[in-house]
């Protein structure tokens, strides 16, 4: 079983429970990193995300079953008191608790079944090759996502666009997708840019990453850019939980190089994981 099948097995199975994730990375036999960024890369939701909606969905049917005490279903789904549990009910359904109870109905409700895994991974992911970069320093336009908002990666991407080319210090021909200050939520800081020789003249609202020199694992995605999430996929819960590499802690990225079309997604890029060793 990889990572993502791994943790939705001992969540479901572990629902009425305190979970968190360090017990989800625990029972994977991975970091609290690295499933939380093969859960995102599988199912577009965050780990700990996830058991808070599965435990909401299942109190909500309690409610319209008609529980007589809405404190002890708050309770059971890990919420220490009336208010914080019907904030949260409300926040995920648009509703009240005490309203569903009264209606004996999830009619409307946006229910958060048990995920059943997509096997579908490439067959075709190519063998990575091992290199060391040189340290250098990226700089573009940055955002902070979560797993369930990353589909605003495209329009970032066409914000910047306009800056290639113009932007101070620019080395050319390249362009990033940098992901660095992941949390254990599956939130992420994304920056679109490029390599530059320094940051003394930016625009004041770029962001800035400095890549170490580090050994990463690079994948060619020759696909069109679309299909980017299923490479991501793949390598994060079939090649990597196989391949016997611990994840590092730097930054990964996206190269995009010059026979990259971002007009038509065509052309292909590379990703680049960062590996212990």
């Amino acid at each position: 079983m990889n990572p993502t099948e791994k943790a939705l097995w001992f969540i479901e199975s572990h629902l009425p429970e305190a979970v968190s994730l360090e017990d989800v990375a625990k029972s994977c036999g991975v970091s609290r990193f690295h499933v939380t960024r093969a859960f995102g890369a599988a199912t577009g939701r965050s780990v700990m995300g996830y058991v808070r909606s599965r435990r909401l969905t299942e109190a909500a049917r309690r409610l319209a079953a008609g529980a007589p005490d809405i404190l002890s279903v708050a309770l059971d789904a890990g919420y220490a008191s009336h208010e914080a549990f019907t904030r949260a009910f409300r926040d995920q359904f648009g509703t009240t608790p005490e309203l569903v109870r009264a209606q004996g109905s999830l009619k409307n409700l946006d229910l958060v079944e048990p995920i059943l895994m997509d096997q579908s991974f490439l067959t075709n992911l190519e063998p990575p090759r091992f290199e060391t970069s040189r340290p250098f320093l990226i700089a573009g336009l940055g955002e902070r996502y979560s797993c369930e908002t990353s589909a605003g990666i495209p329009m970032q991407w066409q914000r910047f666009g306009p800056h290639i080319g113009n932007i101070p210090g620019e080395v050319g021909g390249v362009a990033y997708g940098v992901c660095v200050n992941g949390d254990d939520a599956g939130n992420f800081d994304y920056i679109a840019g490029v390599e530059v020789s320094d940051f003394s003249d930016l625009p004041k609202e770029f962001s800035r990453v400095r890549v170490p020199a580090q050994k990463y694992a690079v994948f060619a995605h020759r696909d069109h850019i679309s299909t980017i999430r299923r490479t991501v996929n793949t390598i994060w819960n079939r090649w990597l939980p196989a391949s016997g590499h611990e994840v590092a802690d730097a930054p990964e990225f996206e190269r995009y190089g010059p026979e990259f079309d971002p007009r038509s997604g065509n052309g292909g890029l590379e990703v680049w994981i960062p590996v212990k060793g």
